[in-house]
């Protein structure tokens, strides 16, 4: 079912003119346990796709609260398998889009159409290579399509109007939008040209677009789905389960700490979805 996972999502989220939340959770952080239980939770509180980080040492679009939790699931001994044993644990049990956000270089490695056909068999339905080469994005997407997943493109404020064109008419499942220039992280205001950004990007697809990079409040959801079909949120929610990590809570103290603030999310973004 795969691509077609995350097309339907939307289209309930839609029809219900409810907000769509896109969270972002790091394989690995704090445990393999506690994360599937954060998935869990966020399908609950209807959550349309889980972003599933996958932990590399050398990334290069990640702030620091990401790549804090990248460094302590690889100093646990985090391994790709791990990623995808974690998508295989939770997919019966989910029904949110589950999409995998790693390096280029990790498949790479792995290579293109194997990596791709092992994230499908364990239950993803999209990828997103946020550092793909440009010369590579077509056999990326080759391999994304032929296992039957969701390519998701990424935009940037200062793409070119011929890249973001390109990427948007490559993409599936949904185009993600970067709010901000620079790198993830929390921001106390999104920038003025996002409403022109994500009305640009309409011209050229007719995909779902969802908003992250810097999005951290419940104003800013309602902000974001004012103009776009979604809201992601990454560093906000990875520095929560950090802090009550540092404060020794339990692995049920986190979930109940992470849905907490998903559920004050979702309530900024309670109007209809953009059109």
């Amino acid at each position: 079912m795969s691509r077609d996972r995350i097309e339907l999502r939307f289209q309930a989220a839609h029809a219900s003119q409810r907000a769509v939340l896109l969270p972002y959770f790091t394989s690995g952080f704090p445990d393999g346990r506690t994360v599937a239980d954060l998935i869990r939770a966020s399908d609950a509180l209807g959550a349309t796709v889980v972003e599933i980080g996958v932990p590399y040492s050398d990334s290069i679009a990640d702030g620091p609260v990401i790549q804090e939790s990248f460094n302590y699931a690889l100093d646990q001994g985090h391994k790709v398998k791990d990623a995808f044993d974690l998508i295989a644990r939770v997919r019966p049990a989910v029904e949110c889009g589950l999409v995998m956000m790693l390096s280029y270089s990790i498949v790479h490695r792995i290579g293109l159409d194997r990596f791709m056909r092992d994230a499908a068999a364990a239950g993803a339905d999209g990828v997103i290579l946020p550092d793909a080469p440009i010369e590579e994005a077509n056999d990326a997407r080759a391999a994304a399509a032929s296992a039957n997943l969701c390519h998701i493109g990424l935009v940037a404020p200062s793409s070119s109007p011929a890249r973001r064109a390109e990427i948007a008419r490559g993409s599936t499942g949904f185009v993600y939008q970067i709010a901000a220039p620079g790198t993830t992280g929390e921001r106390t205001s999104l920038p003025p040209t996002l409403t022109a950004d994500v009305a640009n990007l309409r011209r050229h697809t007719t995909l779902p677009i969802c908003v992250g990079f810097g999005i951290s409040t419940a104003a800013q959801v309602g902000e974001v789905c004012q103009v776009a079909d979604g809201a992601i949120l990454g560093s906000a929610l990875i520095r929560r389960i950090a802090d009550a990590l540092r404060q020794r809570k339990s692995s049920n103290e986190i979930v109940t700490v992470a849905g907490a603030f998903l559920r004050n999310l979702l309530a900024g973004g309670q109007q209809p979805v953009a059109d």
